[in-house]
């Protein structure tokens, strides 16, 4: 698994907004299909509904699917298996720009941003409006765990446990943000 991912996993812009950013092995097309289309999307981040213009998508929480071995869903991260979040589609400019609410706006908004770099496209993920006073730790390891599992899918590579890589991320951040 590539470690680049773990020298700058976040950076806090705002008391309510993060940003990260990754390039991947793949085109603007097929990440942005990664995006928005649910079965992709379930392999990286959360299934549901497709996300499409001017509607709302549902985000369904299974990371089960994350991990290439079978592991132990953890138990602290328990409560959330299975639960669905109802998020509407803000903004919607195909291949470069998806925004959305993010828990059903509870917490913010979420905007990807998609730029080419030649074969490969830059990610720039920015989470804003973060409520939760642990948010930008919660959220950032959170972030920066499923970006480095689509990094991986997108490059051919496997995840053998989301788990490892996400408590791995939690450590990682928190020195980011500690900086």
């Amino acid at each position: 698994m590539t470690e680049q991912v773990m020298t700058k996993p976040v950076e806090r812009i705002a008391p309510d907004a993060i940003r990260l950013q990754r390039v991947l092995d793949a085109p603007v097309d097929t990440v942005w299909r990664y995006l928005t289309v649910a079965e992709l999307r379930q392999q990286w981040f959360m299934g549901g509904t497709d996300a499409q213009a001017d509607s709302e998508f549902e985000l369904l929480n299974d990371h089960d699917n994350l991990s290439d071995d079978t592991v132990p869903y953890p138990e602290s991260y328990a409560p959330y298996k299975g639960k669905t979040w109802n998020e509407k589609v803000i903004r919607f400019e195909p291949p470069r720009l998806l925004e959305t609410t993010f828990q059903g706006g509870k917490n913010g908004t979420v905007v990807f941003e998609l730029f080419p770099e030649g074969d490969r496209t830059r990610i720039v993920l920015t989470h804003s409006g973060i409520e939760s006073g642990t948010g930008a730790q919660d959220f950032g390891s959170g972030w920066n765990s499923h970006l480095t599992v689509l990094q991986e899918r997108l490059a051919g590579r496997g995840v053998p446990n989301f788990w490892e890589l996400h408590a791995r991320s939690r450590d990682a951040v928190a020195k980011a943000l500690e900086a």
